[in-house]
């Protein structure tokens, strides 16, 4: 079996001592392709090079933890960079790119400067965009009904049925990973059943957002365990998650979820 993690950060410093391996790993188990997204303009070399040098798809975007430290003069950065590699085959969107409502102490107004101006980066190169989604999907929704893009993928999505209805119906697929092998997400799970096969990717956030079986207690830690590291072998494990609520084969997951990969962000089917 082949799989798509549509999100996956393996320029990561936590990959820095076996980067390689882990791309191996997960090739191994049949995860063909990895789109792996930027979180700053100081990343975006290494996305480009890792893209081609493992066979997988990139993103160039300014993430909203990233807007504190940013410039303005990124988003200048950006313009240059889509234009320099838009006959890149392996570019596929501009992201990672949206809004944090989560963490404590970001300035909205600043992240909503930075998540305009790539929506209209996006827009201008015709690109689709991989959106960061934590507790802001009406702001989003909000912003891409002024600036219409080519659709894209919201990550790790944990809002309501209708928000959702809302990014599909402006052409965006919905990520599920981790989160979603727990027991006690029920409201995801829910989801996760509830909305149709053709909007679904999997996805991993690697190394964050770790499944059950690799998450470390808050009191572990506390006692110096370290957290588990997520990484895009995981894909087929969490797929089966999936295949089980939904009461499907893991194949029907494989076929549905790739498939939507590959249509979203226009790369070559697996």
């Amino acid at each position: 079996m082949t799989w798509i993690d549509s999100h996956c950060h393996l320029d990561a410093a936590e990959f820095a001592p076996d980067r390689d391996a882990v791309r191996h790993a997960a090739r191994a188990v049949g995860v063909q392709t990895c789109i792996i997204p930027a979180v700053h303009t100081a990343h975006f070399d290494a996305v480009r090079q890792l893209a081609h040098q493992h066979g997988d798809v990139y993103a160039l975007g300014i993430h909203p933890l990233f807007t504190p430290q940013a410039r303005e003069a990124d988003l200048q950065t950006l313009a240059e960079a889509l234009q320099q590699h838009r006959a890149d085959p392996r570019l596929v969107a501009v992201g990672e790119i949206g809004l944090d409502g989560f963490v404590p102490g970001l300035d909205m107004a600043r992240q909503q400067l930075f998540y305009k101006a790539q929506l209209k980066l996006a827009q201008q190169h015709d690109l689709p965009v991989i959106l960061h989604v934590r507790r802001s999907a009406d702001l989003l929704l909000k912003a891409l009904r002024q600036t219409p893009v080519k659709g894209g993928i919201a990550h790790a999505f944990n809002g309501s049925v209708q928000q959702a209805e809302q990014f599909i119906a402006m052409g965006f697929k919905l990520g599920f990973g981790g989160a979603l092998t727990f027991e006690r997400a029920l409201q995801l799970r829910l989801l996760a059943t509830q909305l149709p096969f053709d909007a679904l990717v999997l996805e991993t956030d690697a190394p964050d957002i770790p499944p059950h079986w690799l998450y470390v207690t808050a009191e572990a830690r506390a006692q110096g365990v370290p957290q588990g590291r997520n990484s895009p072998d995981q894909i087929p494990r969490i797929a089966q998650v999936l295949a089980d609520l939904r009461g499907v084969s893991l194949e029907t997951v494989r076929l549905a979820t790739c498939a939507n990969v590959c249509s979203v962000l226009g790369i070559e089917t697996v």
